[in-house]
């Protein structure tokens, strides 16, 4: 005989079961890797230590507009998640929150987290997340499904979070700060299109104009990735050439710049899910072991 939940108990239930709806709302995966690579910038352009206070406060107020964004992308995507099997259990298509509701904590988010940047920062800061926040929902989500383009449009708002992290600590962009986003574009290119090959057939159920739809071979797909995975070692060694980082940033980034590239070529020889998950774990291990080693340079130089 199954027992009756009472209200009383529900409601805690009910409460919790609504807040974690509304934190995958916010893409916390996704996020977290924003708030990294943002304290990585912060942390990198003052190499005398960071002022901690500050720093939290500009991680907090970005964890708002990435988690508003996330929100506003959930929302002009309901009806395509629900197309696709990986994203069809997300708070919207799942019911467990309305549009209504996923509109409303993404516009909240995203404006308290820009005027709380304004007020703890600077406006450069500010205009940089902006800036983010504007390319990532209003060009880089409609353009999934208008051009394959999208990707690179999207990497554009993914290399922003560091420069946002040094505008915020030193109330202006330098030559590190230009060095930080072309690390981090190069590197969302083999990261999101090894996920767009293994994601393809969810993809295109949901008619996003991903290259790996548009080109079901995958050779396309494979030249793009051996382009990027090479490119990132010439790229990430950028700030020894600029004498911004010294012999401990150029052995760790040669040798995950050159992993990365021996797994991108990998993956384009051998299409397999195997070869596409080492890539992608590289992937995942790269950016903290490459800022990481930056601002430990920086900072202990």
């Amino acid at each position: 005989m199954s027992e009756l939940v009472s209200p009383v108990a529900a409601s805690p239930l009910a409460f919790r079961a609504k807040l974690a709806a509304y934190v995958e709302l916010a893409k916390p995966r996704l996020t977290s890797l924003v708030l990294v690579t943002v304290a990585a910038g912060f942390a990198a352009a003052l190499p005398a230590g960071p002022d901690w206070v500050l720093l939290l406060q500009t991680v907090a107020a970005v964890g708002l507009v990435a988690g508003g964004g996330g929100a506003l992308n959930m929302y002009l995507e309901r009806d395509l998640d629900l197309r696709m099997h990986r994203t069809r259990t997300r708070p919207i298509p799942s019911g467990r929150l309305t549009a209504i509701q996923a509109l409303a904590f993404g516009v909240y988010a995203s404006v308290a987290g820009l005027a709380w940047l304004w007020v703890a920062t600077n406006e450069l800061a500010t205009f940089f997340a902006a800036l983010a926040l504007t390319n990532y929902v209003f060009v880089y989500t409609p353009l999934k499904v208008r051009t394959s383009l999208n990707t690179l449009v999207g990497a554009v708002t993914g290399a922003l979070p560091p420069v946002i992290g040094w505008a915020a600590a030193s109330g202006g962009i330098s030559a590190g700060a230009g060095l930080l986003f072309a690390i981090l574009f190069v590197w969302q290119m083999p990261h999101f299109l090894v996920i767009a090959w293994l994601c393809r057939d969810d993809y295109a159920r949901a008619g996003m104009k991903m290259i790996s739809v548009l080109d079901p071979t995958g050779g396309a797909t494979m030249r793009q990735i051996v382009l990027f995975s090479l490119t990132q070692l010439p790229v990430s060694l950028l700030p020894v050439a600029s004498g911004l980082a010294g012999i401990r940033y150029f052995l760790v980034a040669s040798a995950v710049s050159l992993a990365m590239a021996v797994l991108g070529v990998a993956f384009a020889a051998r299409r397999s899910k195997r070869t596409a998950r080492w890539l992608f774990l590289a992937s995942l291990l790269y950016l903290p072991l490459v800022l990481g080693t930056f601002v430990w340079d920086r900072i202990g130089a």
